[in-house]
């Protein structure tokens, strides 16, 4: 069995550095007055904050995207999908040979619940069969994962390999994995959709395993784009950031 941990990495900002995006936004703004001729070094935040963050005009922000990786459980995936205004390509379980290919791994549910062994990646020599630690030196820890997920996804790792065995295709065979299934996902958007994605995702109402890898996510925003970002407040109601200009 292989327990990870969930997160999401900014992978790539519109082929731009960072530096190049707030002017970039400026400049395709500037079209529609023809005001090009006036845009210099010096103007492009203030051109933003008047247009964009104050006016509410968030359509010319979607002239530059984001791609970004999530390594989360199925269940999450589920959630992130249903931001439509994006691209998805999906580690998928029909064609992955979770025998052949790699072994599955998985994500315990508790965000707050870490066990270092475990993600240390030594699951080779981790458990007897009372799911406590043995090291090389034979010191003995119990594991802080609940006992019952653990044998759950003992169980369910041993009956797919076992539908494998019968010559069940892989397709067939996923079925009997959980919500925990590890998956990874490209997911790129334009910088408007992003932001709304932020404000949904990382507001005090969102599923903990969504807030761990979101929050993280919005600072690598922050720092790159910050003037477009900062005002996100994680922890806040949704509402709250929701009634900001978006």
């Amino acid at each position: 069995m292989h327990i990870v941990k969930p997160y999401a990495k900014l992978l790539k900002l519109d082929g731009l550095l960072d530096k190049d995006v707030l002017p970039v936004i400026e400049l395709f703004g500037r079209v529609s007055h023809r005001s090009e001729d006036a845009q210099t070094e010096n103007t492009t935040e203030r051109f933003i904050k008047n247009v964009v963050m104050d006016h509410g005009d968030w359509s010319i922000v979607e002239h530059v995207a984001a791609s970004v990786e999530f390594y989360v459980d199925r269940g999450i995936t589920h959630e992130i999908v249903r931001h439509r205004l994006f691209s998805y390509t999906q580690e998928s379980t029909r064609f992955v040979n979770y025998e052949k290919k790699m072994p599955p791994s998985f994500i315990y549910p508790k965000p707050d619940v870490e066990c270092s062994y475990c993600l240390s990646g030594n699951e080779s020599e981790y458990w007897n069969e009372n799911f406590t630690h043995i090291s090389g030196s034979d010191n003995r820890e119990c594991c802080v994962y609940d006992p019952a997920w653990l044998l759950a996804i003992r169980e369910v790792e041993m009956r797919y390999r076992d539908l494998l065995k019968q010559g069940w295709r892989p397709q067939e065979a996923r079925s009997v994995f959980p919500n925990a299934l590890a998956s990874k996902i490209i997911m790129t958007g334009n910088l408007r959709a992003w932001r709304h994605f932020f404000v949904m995702r990382v507001s005090k109402e969102a599923h903990p395993q969504m807030r761990q890898v979101t929050i993280p996510l919005l600072k690598e925003f922050r720092d790159a784009v910050p003037l477009l970002f900062d005002d996100i407040e994680p922890d806040a109601r949704q509402f709250d950031n929701m009634s900001k200009p978006q």
